[in-house]
This record gives structure tokens, C-alpha cells and sequence, in this order.
């Protein structure tokens, strides 16, 4: 599992071409691009260049002096601001192609004509799947942690699990546990405050020169997902 104190050293590493990080790059982050390339192209013939697009975005940012070797930290916006604009660039050079391509069968511009008009309404989509891959990364770092905590910790961590994935109200949560349906409140409270203190953290790796624009991708994360 990556170290999060030194997380920012994926996106170094995989800039120089360092083979695990450059997996754990795409592992992270493919799932955004693929949901946001799949919303844009709904519908049309550029849908079966996904697989072709997505692959062309993580080349841009690998290949020697690409674009993830000129990110910086301290880039507004953080690293959802680059990834964004890479995939959306790649998305833009495979329309622009299409629309040259008039006198091919079953090619039609118009579909180009009515991405354009949507602009980057698109936009919300990326939004969607990018507050749900840190929300993922924040489980991740929750679970990380609660292993060098100890096993009240990794309780905890178990209940969120039962609560939030299987949907289960805290009362059936103290009958499988055989608890006291108080104990088991306090530890769901706290083991929300751990939760957020994860995702706070997660937050600031993304946004590391600003804790400010940290504070508001924060709260942009949690608006999103509600």
C-alpha cells in the first residue's frame, strides 16, 4: 500500500517512469477517466474509443516530458484541475478528428455538434466519479492507520463497513456483535470523526500548497456525493 505521508511521490514517480508507480497512478485514477470519457461520448461512435481514449490519457502523462511531468503541488484547482484538463483534451482531439471524417458510413458530425453544445456539463460527471475515488482512497487510509492503532480501531473501521456498504442500522449491528446498543453509537460517532479526519488528510495530499482551497475541495467532496 502507498505510504500517504509521501503520496505525492506516486505522481513523482510515475513521471519518471518508475513501473509501480505508474500502476498505482492508473489503478487510481483510470475508473475517473473512463466515467467522464463514457458520459461525453454517450450514444455516439466515438463510445468504442474508450478503451483507445483512457490509454491515451495516462500516455500524455507518462511519456518524456508529458504532461504529468510539468504538474506542480501548488497548480490551483489541485490535482483534479490536471487530471481534468488531460482527459479533456484527449476527449476534444478524438471529436475533432470524427468531424473530419464526413464521408465515412455511419459517421455523423452532428454528433460532435451536440458534445460542443454541452460543453463541460460533463464536467459533473468527472466530479461524481473523482469525489468517490477519494472517498475510496480515505477508506483505504482509515483501514491503514486502524491496523497501526489496534483492534478497537479496526472495529471500527468494520462497522462503518456494515453501516454505510451493507446497509445495516446500528441496532442489527449491536445484535451480530452481542453489544450494548449505546457502545456501539459512541464507537459509530467516533469512528465517524476517524472517517473525516481520513478524508481531510486524503484532501490535503491533493491540495498541499493551500489549506484553504483544501478546506473547500473538502466541503466540494461532501456536496457532491449527497
Amino acid at each position: 500500500m502507498v505510504d500517504y505521508s509521501t503520496r505525492w511521490s506516486v505522481v513523482e514517480g510515475a513521471a519518471r517512469g518508475d513501473p509501480d508507480a505508474r500502476q498505482e497512478f492508473v489503478r487510481r485514477y483510470e475508473r475517473v477517466v473512463r466515467a467522464y470519457l463514457g458520459a461525453r461520448w454517450r450514444n455516439t461512435p466515438l463510445h468504442q474509443e474508450i478503451d483507445d481514449a483512457a490509454q491515451e490519457v495516462f500516455l500524455r502523462c507518462f511519456q518524456p516530458g508529458g504532461i504529468l511531468g510539468r504538474t506542480e503541488r501548488e497548480r490551483p484547482g489541485g490535482f483534479r484541475a490536471f487530471l481534468f484538463g488531460a482527459v479533456r483534451n484527449v476527449a476534444r482531439n478524438a471529436e475533432r478528428k470524427l468531424g473530419r471524417r464526413h464521408d465515412m458510413p455511419g459517421e455523423d458530425p452532428a454528433y460532435v455538434d451536440r458534445i460542443a453544445a454541452e460543453g463541460d456539463g460533463f464536467s459533473a460527471v468527472f466530479d461524481r466519479e473523482w469525489a468517490r475515488a477519494i472517498l475510496t482512497e480515505a477508506v483505504a487510509y482509515q483501514a491503514e492507520r486502524a491496523q497501526d492503532t489496534g483492534e478497537d480501531a479496526e472495529k471500527r473501521v468494520e462497522l462503518l463497513h456494515l453501516r454505510f456498504d451493507e446497509g445495516m442500522p446500528i441496532r442489527e449491528i449491536a445484535r451480530l456483535w452481542e453489544a450494548d446498543p449505546a457502545w456501539v453509537h459512541h464507537e459509530y460517532a467516533k469512528a465517524r470523526r476517524e472517517f473525516q479526519a481520513a478524508l481531510e488528510e486524503v484532501v490535503r495530499f491533493h491540495h498541499p500548497a493551500s489549506p484553504e482551497e483544501a478546506r473547500r475541495e473538502y466541503e466540494h467532496i461532501l456536496d457532491t456525493i449527497r
